[in-house]
């Protein structure tokens, strides 16, 4: 490949991800570390990408961020709709994850989650929710030991969150925690709603395996508040029609499972 292509490259990347690595950029042209250094050092000078520490930086990467929130939160009626056989693909092998008798599993909000609980094997569980319809969900198997997290109900999403809710996840040890997603930017995890978010922090935080689930529309975009750094979660469950391209780039944060 020339240099004039190569660089080419590397700015469409810079410009599709906003940030990209070293390593990335490696595994998708294949050249060496020091030919990609020197692309990316001249680039800087010529003031078309920012260096950062380990890659680059698409220059305003701020303002192209905010342009990319998501500005209006759907239903829960509305959500349900979307994507489902994504959602059904995703809920089993996330469901599939869930091997240990006894363990005490947590389960998050969202329509790929209340989807979770038609797949789940094993017969003899703890398992916490801040979720009412997967609450409801479950309690109709009468096959596991449930808790309702309680505390402010947003309807929307049919999740209690808020100080009550807080406080109450956070003096629970959870074995696996699985949390849905608005968005994925980067290492950077996003939702609409603030106490949300607050809460699926302290979750995941708590959790000795941190799993979130997304569908592949939800990659490489951004909702309203960024509440987890993808480097410190253990799985990511998507389906199968995330491309290769952003498979390898979301691989460099965290373990991607299809």
């Amino acid at each position: 490949m020339l240099k004039t292509e190569r660089q080419q490259s590397i700015l469409a990347m810079c410009d599709r991800y906003g940030t990209i690595t070293v390593k990335f950029i490696q595994e998708v042209l294949d050249v060496s570390d020091m030919t990609i250094r020197r692309d990316l050092e001249e680039l800087a000078q010529r003031k078309k990408l920012l260096r950062v520490h380990g890659g680059a930086q698409k220059i305003n990467n701020q303002e192209v961020f905010t342009s990319s929130i998501e500005t209006n939160e759907l239903s829960h009626n509305e959500k349900k709709k979307l994507h489902t056989r994504e959602k059904e693909y995703i809920a089993r092998n996330a469901a599939a994850y869930i091997t240990k008798e006894d363990d005490t599993i947590f389960l998050g909000s969202g329509t790929t989650i209340e989807l979770m609980t038609q797949y789940i094997e094993s017969s003899s569980l703890r398992i916490v929710t801040n979720s009412l319809p997967v609450f409801n969900l479950l309690s109709e198997t009468k096959r596991f030991e449930l808790y309702l997290i309680g505390g402010l109900y947003r309807e929307k999403t049919g999740a209690f969150v808020g100080s009550i809710a807080n406080e109450a996840v956070q003096k629970i040890g959870i074995k696996k925690a699985f949390v849905g997603v608005n968005g994925l930017k980067g290492p950077e995890v996003s939702n609409f709603s603030i106490e949300e978010g607050t809460l699926q922090k302290i979750v995941l935080d708590n959790a000795a395996e941190k799993c979130l689930v997304s569908d592949a529309n939800k990659f490489d975009h951004s909702d309203f508040y960024n509440f987890y750094d993808l480097r410190k979660v253990d799985a990511l469950f998507t389906d199968s029609t995330l491309s290769a391209e952003l498979k390898s780039y979301y691989q460099q944060y965290t373990k991607i499972i299809q």
